[in-house]
């Protein structure tokens, strides 16, 4: 198995680590550091009892690989014990009997302070929907939400208030010999950049990628500027109806026993001199009830040789059913897998070669994470090649 050397920030205190490439984040907040605080429930990212903070999100550490934190700022539950906001809510919780056996309290408050900050006062309503992604077996959640309810009165929305601290390293040994990380290789066509947090609206989340496409700028452009030909590139979406720079589609999204299709509309914006296009929209899930707003923006550059480069720019929020995967690299996962087979398809469209049927079909948890795997196993080798 291959280890990993990362350095990350642990509720402020700068922390080196030599891991597996499998570990948790969850496991290597329990057992190496031992803030057990982080409860581990479900070990499948539903339930929300081991909800953390990287990088001032809420993040479920059961499902995110600690080699993934290198670089990243991670407060647990134990780095908020000098917290007025959460020595509020503690209190709130007491008082109001939002907690019985504890095992979900830990990610309740992180979720709990998350939508306060975002939010400031918040509805009941609100609150309820921004909790659904964590689960408790015991209190019925009335309690949990008359808490959150009352510490939000009278408070404006924050951009962030995370507790930090910087001390002495603090050192993980695992054996001398474990290979040093090494940076992987860059894929072929997808290479995702750090998410975009200038000019994210309250409520949404953002990520950008570049795409590299082997065909001219104005080739690209040209097929890009045809909205039609784009969703018959993308799995599982479809436009319906297309009149001047307003349109209907369906996005199709399978996740576990989820399965969604989206039915809204959308406005679509184009310069062709600078090659900038620009596509906002919101639908609803009637399954579900689950609704989702997006806004994707894209350039077309030139690449290397006389290849493509098309930057990306996705916003979105979500909420409902749907809003317990918001939070973690779960979305950024189906949107890699996306990019990539896209990038595929408009190649092959480029090239006037015929569709896979297989390649169209939507997205479902199977594909995302063999996609998953797929990527995560190439990077591995790139490291290995480089040792």
């Amino acid at each position: 198995m291959p280890m990993l050397d990362i350095s990350l920030t642990v509720n402020g205190h700068p922390v080196k680590a030599t891991v597996e490439a499998r570990t948790q984040l969850s496991e290597l907040l329990r057992e190496e550091l031992n803030l057990t605080g982080t409860h581990v429930g479900c070990e499948q990212g539903v339930c929300g009892a081991c909800t953390v903070f990287v990088d001032g999100k809420p993040q479920r550490s059961c499902i995110s690989y600690a080699g993934d934190c290198d670089g990243s700022s991670v407060t647990t539950i134990e780095g908020f014990d000098d917290d007025a906001l959460m020595d509020q809510l503690r209190d709130a919780f007491s008082r109001h009997h939002g907690l019985q056996c504890g095992f979900c309290t830990p990610g309740m408050l992180i979720t709990a302070r998350d939508i306060i900050v975002r939010f400031g006062e918040t509805s009941a309503a609100r609150i309820r929907e921004e909790l659904s992604g964590n689960l408790c077996r015991c209190t019925g959640y009335v309690g949990i939400v008359e808490a959150i309810e009352e510490v939000s009165k009278g408070k404006a929305a924050l951009k962030s208030s995370i507790p930090v601290a910087t001390t002495e390293t603090a050192v993980i040994a695992k054996p001398a010999d474990a290979p040093r990380k090494a940076s992987g290789a860059p894929t072929r066509s997808v290479a995702t950049a750090p998410p975009a947090a200038a000019g994210v609206r309250k409520g949404w989340s953002s990520i950008e990628q570049r795409l590299n496409v082997g065909f001219p700028p104005e080739v690209v452009w040209d097929r890009l500027a045809d909205i039609r030909q784009v969703s018959s590139c993308l799995p599982g979406a479809e436009v319906t109806e297309l009149e001047g720079d307003r349109l209907k589609g369906l996005m199709n999204v399978a996740l576990g026993p989820m399965k969604v299709a989206f039915n809204g509309d959308g406005k679509l914006s184009l310069n062709q001199e600078e090659r900038i296009g620009r596509l906002s929209g919101g639908g609803r899930d009637v399954g579900s009830g689950s609704t989702a707003e997006g806004e994707l923006k894209w350039r077309i550059l030139p690449g290397e040789s006389s290849d493509s480069l098309i930057q990306v720019s996705l916003s979105w929020r979500l909420s409902g059913r749907l809003a317990q995967f918001n939070r973690v690299g779960l979305v950024q996962d189906v949107i890699q897998r996306l990019a990539s087979i896209f990038v595929s398809n408009l190649e092959a469209s480029l090239k006037g070669e015929a569709i896979s049927e297989r390649s169209l079909k939507p997205l479902g948890v199977w594909s995302l994470m063999w996609g998953v795997f797929k990527a995560r196993l190439g990077r591995w080798r790139g490291t290995k090649s480089q040792q």
